[in-house]
Order: structure tokens, then C-alpha cells, then sequence
């Protein structure tokens, strides 16, 4: 394994980070204020990461996107670690089960996604199934023309403004849970999608997440994504990739809380001395090095293994994505404390990211499913 970045992957990470620093890191704090993004802001912003050549960074060149590496994708995850999520999306990290389009749906579908003309967003968990897929209840019927569908999605990111929503549905009960499944797209415009309500929530401001109801909610079979019960099988293809990009973007805010202390402990002084020349934050920085060093490795670890296309990769992802979204809560934490009640203001991003980092250690699989599958995994292999 070799830690050396190529020149192009350094040029790639080199013009996201500049374009943060230039183009939206100036709307950051506005934005978190309102809680509320201007759409035609943020199609403007795509418009320009596209001129760049790095819209849907991390889609394959068939279906219209650069084809980067993981260690590529990695390195743009890290870096928009740094931004806000609303804002983030201007570099359109699309669902992975999109791979699974139809050369039918890559035109009418994918095609105006890749060109920002479209939005989308994906609806997995319910009320009553987070990580719990046995206990998702949302069906769908197959009837004359095409399915029914019917059923609560919650906590649905940015399925508020979407053009379509990607929607996994219970099409036969009685299946095991691998062949359970199916995969739909349901379209803005069409009636039985209907929008109950926002959530207030603790971080993530401009990045909406809500709450949706399929009532009689009938799509053709032309909006099937992949084949009739593979759904689970669709989602799980890119499930592990998810997890490294929650683990490198962890990985960003731990590196963008340094980067805002550091000058701090240099320049403030307190008893006569600088704080960094007091022991026990001398202490709190030293933790805070290893612990991001370590989860830096972690998710170049798994990113080599997905080049490679190795079956360890799913475990390493987990790993990576454990680690990293738990260190980053650390390390946030002890740069509040560091910066003391400055940190708790909203004058600077560090409650900001205290705030945000706290969601991943939820989503895309909590700590908790993945302990259970290192567990596993260690058991049935150590």
C-alpha cells in the first residue's frame, strides 16, 4: 500500500479545497443561520463544480460522471468535510444504486442529474425500520400497468425540493430479506407523494430532512431500478462506499477543527503563558493528532482495498467509518473546550461542526451495526 498521492489526485483535492475556501465558505455561516439554502444558489454552484469537471464525483463514466478513484473520492469527501452539508451537495455525491439504471432510465433519469437539472434523494428509513430492514413496512402491489405503493418515509435528506425520490418497498413479505425487496422512482409530479413535514433538528441547518407518505402512490414498471426483489441487493452494492465517504468527511472536520485551534493555542495567552505552552492542552492537541492520523489511515486503508476490489473492503469501511465519525466527535469536543466559551459562540464554525458531526455517527449504519459486523467478522475470521 503506498501513502504517496499521485499528482492528479493532489491537483483534484488541491481545486476542491480551493473552490471551499473561495466559493463556500463565504455562504457558511448565513446559511446555518437561516437554515435554509437558496435553490437557485445552489444550482448556480453546480453549475460551476461541472465546469470543473467534478459533478457526481463519484459516478462511473457510463453513467456520465469523471470515473474517480475511491482514493480520489476520498479525498473530495475529506475536503468537504470542511463546508456544510447543504453546501456540500454542490459537488453532487449521487446515489450509488443509480448504477443499477436501465439504458432507458439513464436517459430520462440520469442523464439530467449528471447536468444539475434534476435533484433526487433516497428514501430508506421509516418510523418503526432504521437499521432494521426486517421491520420496513412500506409496500408495494403489483397491479395492472405497473405497482402501488404505500407506506411512511422519515428522516429523508433533501427529499423536500427533489425532482425524484429512489424508494425501497416491500414487494414480497414472505421472501428472505435479500429477495424481499424492490426498488422504485417516484417523479415530483406524481400525486400519491406527499410531504408531511420538516424536522427541526439539531445540526445540519439548510439540509433539510423530512418526513413523506406513499398513498396509492402507482408508478409504471418503466420505474423499477434494477430488477423486481433485488432491492436490498441494489442498495448494499454501494452501501460500504457511503460509509467510507460519512468516514472521510469525519476525517475533514477533525482536520478544519485543528486547523482553527492551533493558531488559537499560539496566540492566546492565559497565567502569563500561551495555551500551548500549557501541559494539559498540550495533552488535548496530542490526543487529537493520533486519533485523526489514525482515522486518516483507516479510510486510505479501505480505499486502497476498494481499488483493488477486495472483499475486505466492507469490513474496512466499517471500520473506517466507526473510527472516524466517533474521533471526530473527540476531537470536537475537546477544541470547544479549548476554545472555551468562544467555542460555544456562533462567531465561530466550532459549535457549528460540534453540532454536525454528532449525525454520523447515525446514519449510513450507527456505531452500534457497525461494532456487530467487526464483531462478526472478527469471530468468523480472526
Amino acid at each position: 500500500m503506498n501513502f504517496e498521492i499521485s499528482s492528479e489526485n493532489k491537483l483534484v483535492a488541491d481545486t476542491v479545497r480551493r473552490f471551499i475556501k473561495e466559493r463556500l465558505a463565504p455562504l457558511e455561516a448565513g446559511i446555518d443561520a437561516a437554515d435554509e439554502i437558496d435553490p437557485v444558489m445552489i444550482r448556480s454552484l453546480k453549475q460551476e463544480v461541472i465546469a470543473l469537471g467534478l459533478f457526481g464525483y463519484n459516478m462511473p463514466a457510463a453513467l456520465g460522471g469523471p470515473d474517480l478513484s475511491v482514493e480520489a473520492q476520498c479525498l473530495i469527501d475529506e475536503a468537504l468535510g470542511h463546508t456544510t452539508m447543504p453546501l456540500a451537495e454542490a459537488f453532487g455525491h449521487l446515489p450509488g444504486s443509480l448504477r443499477a439504471a436501465s439504458a432507458e432510465q439513464r436517459e430520462w433519469l440520469v442523464k439530467p442529474l449528471m447536468q444539475a437539472q434534476t435533484t433526487i434523494a433516497y428514501a430508506l428509513t421509516e418510523p418503526a425500520a432504521g437499521s432494521d430492514l426486517s421491520a420496513v413496512a412500506t409496500r408495494a402491489e403489483q397491479v395492472p400497468g405497473g405497482w402501488r405503493l404505500n407506506g411512511t418515509k422519515h428522516f429523508i435528506s433533501a427529499a423536500e425540493h427533489a425532482d425524484h425520490l429512489i424508494v425501497l418497498a416491500v414487494t414480497d413479505k414472505l421472501a428472505p430479506l435479500k429477495s424481499r425487496f424492490t426498488t422504485f422512482i417516484i417523479e415530483r409530479n406524481n400525486p400519491g407523494w406527499k410531504t408531511l413535514r420538516r424536522f427541526r433538528k439539531m445540526g445540519w441547518h439548510g439540509h433539510p430532512l423530512s418526513e413523506l407518505a406513499l398513498d396509492e402512490c402507482f408508478v409504471t414498471d418503466t420505474h423499477v431500478l434494477g430488477q423486481p426483489g433485488e432491492g436490498f441487493l441494489t442498495m448494499m452494492a454501494t452501501i460500504n462506499n457511503d460509509r467510507l465517504m460519512v468516514a472521510c468527511k469525519c476525517v475533514g472536520i477533525a482536520q478544519a477543527l485543528t486547523d482553527l485551534v492551533l493558531p488559537h493555542v499560539r496566540q492566546r495567552k492565559t497565567f502569563g503563558a500561551t495555551l500551548s505552552e500549557h501541559q494539559a492542552i498540550q495533552f488535548m492537541l496530542a490526543d487529537n493528532d493520533v486519533e485523526l492520523d489514525a482515522a486518516r489511515l483507516l479510510t486510505q486503508k479501505a480505499a486502497y482495498l476498494a481499488d483493488q476490489g477486495s472483499i475486505e473492503f466492507r469490513i474496512a469501511a466499517s471500520r473506517a467509518k466507526l473510527y472516524a465519525s466517533e474521533m471526530a466527535g473527540r476531537v470536537a469536543d475537546k477544541v470547544m473546550q479549548i476554545f472555551g466559551g468562544a467555542g460555544y459562540m456562533a462567531d465561530l464554525p466550532v459549535e457549528r461542526f460540534y453540532r454536525d458531526v454528532r449525525a454520523f455517527r447515525i446514519g449510513e449504519g450507527t456505531s452500534e451495526m457497525q461494532r456487530l459486523q467487526i464483531a462478526r467478522h472478527v469471530i468468523l475470521n480472526g
